[in-house]
């Protein structure tokens, strides 16, 4: 059992999306990164200086200037601008893994579209062919 297990685990296929599974996580905090370092903060200036991030519900009913101070508390809370991040950082990661596949596809068309050279052996059968064309 261990034998086949081992011979499962090393195939191609499991390999190839371990390091699938590996980059997409990798990739998945840049885009984190991107949504709460890059795109949130011009969008919160726009919006007059709200920081989603610092957005929440305190379910005790008390008030918290920030949301470090409500953790620092342990209260419960709704973290809306948490998920307002992790929604447009999803929608931003889904976007780009589309136009990725997109682009793979496409050179895997352009690849499929060129005529495959024809073999040695068809080549030189119809080089004989020609010659003796030549001689009748």
């Amino acid at each position: 059992m261990l034998k086949d297990f081992k011979a499962f685990l090393m195939k191609g296929n499991v390999v190839d999306m371990a390091v699938g599974f590996m980059f997409g996580a990798a990739f998945a905090s840049v885009v984190k990164s991107l949504v709460s370092n890059v795109i949130m903060p011009p969008v919160g200036l726009v919006m007059a200086d709200v920081d989603f991030a610092n957005m929440f519900y305190a379910l005790d009913g008390k008030e918290y200037a920030t949301l470090a101070a409500l953790e620092e508390a342990g209260a419960p809370a709704i973290k809306y601008g948490t998920f307002i991040n992790d929604a447009i950082g999803f929608i931003l990661l889904g976007f780009v893994i589309f136009m990725l596949v997109r682009s793979i596809t496409k050179m895997q068309k352009k690849e499929e579209a060129k005529p495959a050279a024809p073999a040695a052996d068809i080549v030189l059968l119809t080089e004989i062919r020609d010659a003796l064309a030549k001689k009748k």
